[in-house]
């Protein structure tokens, strides 16, 4: 069968256009690119299907800038495919690599059809969770049912899918004496599942199907992590890693077939264990691309865990995380709307831009640097401009001095005229530069 994976093509020594595209973006030469991605620590999310919509390639990886991810989609409660455009539109606009798809109410296949035409980023989904959609109840599911939603889904062009392959029934008794159990959707919906009809996992053991549904249309395979950690007393536990061992096998088994994999984490997990983790991943998972939630570092804060998922996900990105899905302030509280959307993404542009200077990415601090040097001169529209989110900076510059005037002003309205340092040491330069050389 026809295999058209940028990872078969890697290894067969050919550089693809999206492989250049990718270079381009990444300032990185072509040849590199090709060579991480036919050595697995790089991929390249672009369905076949969606690349002939609008698809603009990027790649998640070692050499590879870290990435952001934001989750959209509807609920049972709340279903609007316009609400989901323009939280997708916020998304892309400050600055998402790639989107999920979660919806799990109404209109899920107009919805997701809608995303995929309009998203120049790459769609990932969770295919069970139309699979559950469909069906009465959970344990009416067939391997079928949950085989078919992957083809359907890959036909309509999602880029990448988590699946819960990893999650075995020999698992489920290490998660259920945790503090808050098993924690993922798609991870309860499958050990429910296990449990009443005691078998095993059909993801796993079909796990060859969905490697030939991946090679037809080049969908990433997102290897998800069922038995994540809900808290910070459940974080780094057996039933974690005897999951994170079975996910390094099935990376090896995607791999001889050409399957392009990452690896999804935790969760919730105290900054100290944090390197660790990676470190546990990158081991057992044969330096496959890591794509962590968050982590949160701390349980406490509900309403505010864009800040606490934000302090974990740059510690996990310069640790060696690649690809970060941003947590709103509204995780564990509802459906985010678009204004949480797009300040989670801001968030998260944070953490992963402080990872790549931590990790030393040539020219990550250019930025930094070109915004201190208009801080330092009182070019407030420099500043701006080079602002992750100008709008906001601006708004809030302007609250209470909104003249034309203060745009050049060498103080603002924390300081006042007499009292801004930076306005007195350039004071103090001016008098030094005045003085008459001996």
């Amino acid at each position: 069968m026809t295999c058209v994976t940028q990872l078969h093509m890697a290894r067969r020594g050919e550089i693809t256009e999206q492989m250049r595209r990718v270079a381009e973006r990444e300032a990185l030469a072509a040849e590199l690119v090709r060579d991480e991605v036919a050595g697995g620590r790089l991929v390249i999310p672009a369905n076949v299907n969606h690349l002939a919509l609008r698809l603009d390639p990027m790649a998640i990886g070692a050499v590879a800038k870290v990435k952001i991810n934001a989750n959209i989609g509807n609920s049972a409660v709340e279903s609007n495919i316009d609400q989901e455009l323009e939280k997708l539109h916020h998304a892309v606009h400050y600055g998402a690599d790639t989107v999920m798809d979660l919806s799990t109410g109404g209109n899920i296949d107009a919805i997701r059809e809608a995303i995929i035409a309009a998203s120049p980023v790459p769609v990932g989904t969770v295919p069970i969770y139309q699979a559950v959609a469909a069906v009465r109840k959970v344990e009416d599911l067939t391997a079928d049912d949950l085989l078919d939603m992957i083809e359907h889904q890959a036909a309509q062009g999602v880029d990448y899918v988590t699946v819960h392959c990893g999650i075995l029934r020999a698992h489920v008794p290490l998660a259920l004496g945790r503090v808050t159990g098993i924690v993922s959707r798609g991870g309860s919906l499958l050990a429910y599942w296990m449990m009443h009809h005691r078998q095993e996992n059909p993801l796993y053991t079909h796990f060859d199907r969905i490697l030939e549904i991946a090679r037809r249309y080049d969908v990433t395979l997102s290897l998800g992590d069922g038995l994540r950690p809900g808290s910070l007393a459940d974080a780094t536990d057996k039933a974690q890693l005897a999951e994170l061992v079975t996910l390094g096998e099935l990376t090896e088994r995607a791999w001889a077939r050409d399957v392009q994999v990452m690896i999804e984490g935790p969760g919730h997990i105290p900054m100290h264990q944090i390197e660790v983790n990676v470190r546990l991943e990158k081991e057992l998972c044969h330096e496959a691309p890591f794509y962590t939630l968050g982590p949160l570092v701390t349980d406490v804060a509900p309403a505010y865990d864009h800040i606490t998922s934000a302090i974990g996900a740059a510690m996990i990105g310069w640790f060696g995380a690649d690809m970060l899905c941003y947590v709103t302030r509204k995780e564990h509280l509802g459906l985010p709307n678009a204004e949480e959307v797009r300040e989670g993404v801001i968030a998260y542009k944070i953490a992963a831009h402080a990872a790549d200077i931590a990790r030393r990415r040539p020219a990550a601090r250019d930025r930094d640097d070109a915004l201190s040097r208009a801080r330092f001169a009182f070019d407030w529209n420099e500043q701006f401009r080079l602002a992750l989110d100008p709008d906001r900076a601006r708004e809030l510059h302007d609250e209470s001095l909104p003249a034309e005037y203060f745009k050049s002003a060498e103080f603002c309205a924390m300081c006042g005229p007499k009292f801004c340092s930076m306005h007195i040491t350039r004071e103090i330069t001016r008098k030094l530069e005045a003085v008459p050389a001996d």
